[in-house]
């Protein structure tokens, strides 16, 4: 796609996330923790890739309900302070209250969240109509689930389309999760994801048994890195180490921005997942998955050095 078509599209449900850091362990039935600290911030998948992708400069735009509900007001201010275009942005009572209380401990973390209403706002297809768009990115398979024919809908708009389908236990061994993805042109599982959907254990088979179905498949493996798969060709880059973690919440979302903003500029497949990759890295210094705004020269440089030292290999 050439011309003014630059907009990024990221639907998914938008979430009031309480993140509550500095716990020795996380509480058990009948047992109260306290935190030392806690931050109340924006959250969801469609939200952090959106923003992400405004902090590396590009022209994301977010598809999503927000309730009127307290917990929504609070994040409102965030919300505008983004950088995302917040035009298609549906408020409405039924879209809210939708928290996440986030427990951060060793950083690995723990989730209870809760739904309200339903995920796709009424403003869809007029985004989709929007003669910029370029791209339909899916936060969690969830959303595509309970609106089946959101690909179909992008394909049709002459959008490419990118899916994470996220951890969701009622559907992540759906059967027909691939099926019901058809379309789809960049599948963005993590490990435990891939494994699950492919059906096996070792993730070089579970790319492989994922790419027949889809032209680009990334698998996001945390501090191991990321595998991409396409064609007969695979590529595996490491995260780099020794760097500060602060809170690991949507590091996927982070990588998703970066892999997704280098993909549609054309670049090579291998300086993709490395740029993935350095997103991931310098997300999880920030506080909330949004909370570290991604510096553009920073993630080529993290990304330059990845190449160097492990070597590229352009699928």
């Amino acid at each position: 796609m050439t011309g003014g078509r630059n907009l990024v599209l990221s639907i998914g449900r938008l979430y009031c996330d309480l993140v509550f850091r500095g716990l020795e362990a996380l509480p058990r039935l009948g047992e109260e923790r306290f935190a030392k600290d806690v931050s109340v911030v924006p959250g969801g998948g469609g939200f952090i890739t959106a923003a992400h992708l405004a902090s590396l400069g590009e022209r994301a735009a977010l598809l999503a309900r927000i309730g009127t509900d307290p917990l929504s007001e609070v994040i409102a201010p965030a919300l505008q302070q983004s950088g995302v275009d917040l035009r298609w942005l549906e408020r409405a009572p039924d879209a809210g209250p939708q928290p996440t209380v986030v427990m951060v401990q060793a950083g690995e973390r723990a989730f209870l969240s809760r739904r309200a209403g339903k995920a796709r706002p009424t403003t869809l297809e007029a985004a989709l109509a929007d003669a910029e768009a370029r791209h339909l990115h899916i936060a969690e398979f969830a959303t595509l689930a309970e609106s089946p024919e959101l690909v179909s809908l992008a394909k049709l708009a002459g959008l490419t389309v990118s899916l994470d389908p996220s951890w969701d236990d009622a559907l992540i061994h759906d059967p027909d999760l691939v099926l019901r993805s058809t379309g789809t042109d960049i599948f963005l599982p993590n490990a435990s994801e891939a494994r699950a959907i492919a059906g096996c254990e070792d993730l070089d088979q579970a790319g492989r048994r994922l790419a027949r179905h889809f032209p680009v498949v990334v698998i996001k493996d945390g501090a191991a890195g990321a595998r991409l798969f396409q064609r007969e060709q695979s590529l595996n880059l490491p995260a780099p180490q020794g760097g500060p973690v602060l809170d690991t919440t949507g590091a996927g979302d982070a990588f998703n921005a970066g892999f997704i903003a280098a993909w549609i500029a054309g670049r090579p497949p291998s300086q993709a997942l490395a740029e993935g990759i350095a997103c991931g890295t310098l997300s999880v210094q920030g506080v909330g998955g949004a909370g570290m705004r991604l510096a553009r020269g920073r993630v080529a440089d993290i990304s330059k050095t990845l190449l160097e030292e492990h070597g590229r290999i352009d699928a």
